[in-house]
């Protein structure tokens, strides 16, 4: 494996109260003798210590429900469930699962239970719940379409198949680890794979009885699933072209790193109020969209203490979008995952832990303010105080950040950067992408939070063998102008809160706008989300498109289609702005290529000299852009 390329952290010693290393996981969850206990005569398990812990987490659970309970007759619960207070009183059934017991445990329930007895031996709690912590989920049922997504129960959306993601901090993968996932693909996933927006890879059709064997090929090449979802430190962004870009001002490998040891996989960290999502950029202008991170760090140089990185809190997009918050605090390269752990232990201690909908980081940055939270992270947390620091460059319209084309390194060689569209790509598609990788001479694959790719270290003379290869695919280094900036969530052909189709809508929007703008000098991002949770960035795309059902003209009933917003940008400091909305403007699924192509024609004919998309959408008459 690359020595730049993150791993998990080594196993801590026995007795020692820190997380176990997520790459240890199989060791320390493999069954014992009683817990592998052969079947019944009858053929059923016969009855195990894996029985006797699932009976007493059910009970530890059930008085749970009524400790809850009870003090909310008593109000004596914390208002807002703050832990900070005192109070602990789990106050929503997602808090009851996690004080019941650490989510990280059900490891060892998915290996000696679930997988040898099958989907429907899997408890609620666990299936809808403890899962999350090793990257999986229930996807969607076939043939339910999305008028039903808000209708019907939990258990009436699951199929007996998973998503699966996989672990791929700062997007680095080596060829083997992607080899290994692209194989994983095809022998357990029919061949699915989608590049997220996190810079992971997504698996689908994953059966709980094959799931053991996937870990174990997963970590034996250094790859994890830990923490790839729920309420704990999801997989950290870096910048993917970290150690190569020629404007870089700092290599942030050694502080992801750094992060994962001090923190993945941590009991200390297990069981937060919601998600925390991290994000690290090394380069001179930030290329991980680090204004809607719970936490960013972000590369600059002090004019006294030299380059270390500008800290921002509380970003997050969905339903209540929130841009991240400057702190105007100054990290040295060696100070930062101790500075991550003060910022996700304040989550932790005083995140919002009673409603859902606001247990975000967000919320408490929103009501506490940046300098309130400065304190008490220096104060509480810390106990020093963070120097006083300068502010990110900020980006031009040429800085796209997506690392699309073919970039020098400074070390002379060359990365390619290309398109899937939407991020969609397959097992095979993947193992292809590593092989022509290894024929180059590379070791190195990176994925992007816009769900491109990259190969590193390219020589020279490999340059057009490697670009030539991925057209191949269909992952384009030199594509149409809206097969580069198109975006999309999962949708509703997996995923249980989705509303709308997404993927294939958004294909269907590259080749109509494409064909129709071969020569379009100007970068529209179009970001498709098939539900409000906003996966896929709509606030901040040119033009986001939120799923829901639309009334339909013709037909006079509802069908599927979006909310439109536009002119959403990053990158630009104090002119950082979320997407226009027009009231009561929508479009149908069928008429959304029309309705770009609309948009487009109408920019193009009335932009000022060198205006962007963004800033023409917000000063422009609404007539133009319904």
């Amino acid at each position: 494996m690359n020595p730049d390329t993150t791993t998990p952290p080594p196993a801590s010693p026995a007795g020692d109260a820190s997380a176990p290393s997520p790459a240890d996981a199989t060791a320390r969850t493999a069954p014992s003798d009683a817990g592998a206990s052969a079947t019944s005569t009858s053929g059923k398990p016969a009855a195990s210590a894996t029985d006797a812990d699932a009976r007493q987490r059910q009970r530890e659970e059930a008085r749970l429900i009524r400790t809850r309970d009870a003090a909310a007759r008593r109000g004596t619960a914390a208002k807002d469930g703050q832990w900070a207070s005192g109070d602990r009183t789990p106050l929503n059934p997602n808090e009851e699962f996690k004080a019941a017991s650490d989510p990280l445990e059900v490891r060892h329930r998915i290996e000696t239970m679930y997988a040898r007895w099958g989907f429907w031996s899997i408890p609620p709690s666990d299936l809808r719940g403890r899962f999350r912590w090793w990257g999986l989920y229930t996807q969607r049922k076939p043939g339910i379409d999305g008028g039903r997504t808000a209708l019907l129960e939990p258990h009436q959306l699951d199929d007996e198949y998973f998503m699966l993601r996989v672990r791929s901090d700062g997007g680095q993968l080596s060829v083997a680890q992607a080899r290994e996932i692209a194989r994983i693909s095809q022998e357990f996933g029919r061949d699915t794979a989608d590049i997220s927006d996190r810079q992971n890879i997504q698996l689908h059709w994953i059966r709980i009885e094959d799931v053991p064997e996937i870990f174990r090929r997963i970590e034996a090449v250094g790859l994890f699933t830990t923490e790839a979802c729920g309420d704990s430190p999801r997989v950290i962004l870096g910048s993917p072209v970290a150690g190569v870009a020629k404007d870089e001002l700092l290599d942030p490998t050694p502080q992801i790193q750094a992060i994962i040891e001090r923190g993945i996989g941590s009991p200390e960290f297990s069981n937060l109020p919601r998600k925390f999502k991290s994000a690290i950029s090394g380069t001179r202008v930030p290329d991980i969209v680090h204004e809607v991170q719970d936490i960013a760090f972000v590369a600059v140089e002090h004019p006294e203490l030299g380059l270390g990185y500008d800290l921002w809190v509380g970003g997050g997009l969905s339903i209540n979008p929130h841009l991240g918050q400057r702190l105007g605090a100054f990290v040295e390269p060696d100070k930062v995952a101790e500075v991550w752990a003060g910022v996700i232990g304040i989550f932790r201690d005083h995140g919002y832990r009673r409603l859902r909908t606001r247990a975000r980081l967000k919320f408490l940055v929103k009501a506490w303010g940046a300098e309130k939270f400065r304190q008490v992270l220096q104060d509480d947390y810390l106990g020093w105080e963070l120097p006083d620091g300068p502010a990110p460059v900020e980006a031009s319209p040429g800085d796209r950040g997506d690392h699309v084309g073919i970039h020098e390194q400074k070390d002379g060689r060359w990365y390619i950067g290309a398109a899937p569209v939407a991020g969609r790509i397959s097992g095979a598609k993947l193992e292809a992408i590593a092989d022509i990788a290894e024929a180059a001479g590379s070791d190195r694959i990176r994925l992007t939070p816009l769900q491109k790719l990259l190969i590193l270290d390219v020589p020279q003379e490999k340059v057009s063998d490697v670009v030539n290869g991925l057209r191949a695919l269909e992952l384009e280094a030199q594509p149409g102008e809206f097969h580069r900036n198109v975006m999309a969530c999962t949708g509703i052909e997996y995923c249980k809160l989705a509303i709308v189709e997404t993927k294939a809508t958004a294909r269907e929007v590259v080749k109509v706008l494409d064909e129709k703008f071969p020569d379009l000098d100007a970068p529209i991002s179009v970001h498709v989300n098939g539900c409000p949770n906003s996966c896929a960035r709509i606030q901040v795309a040119d033009i986001g498109f939120k799923g829901q059902l639309v009334h339909d003209e013709e037909s006079g009933g509802q069908v599927p289609g979006f909310q439109v917003h536009l002119g959403g940008r990053l990158g630009r400091g104090e002119d950082n702005d979320f997407g226009r909305k027009i009231r009561g403007h929508k479009v149908t699924a069928d008429g959304m290529p029309a309705y770009v192509d609309r948009v487009t024609r109408n920019y193009l004919e009335t932009r000022e000299q060198g205006e962007a998309f963004a800033d023409w959408a917000f000063r422009i008459d609404e007539e133009l852009i319904r």
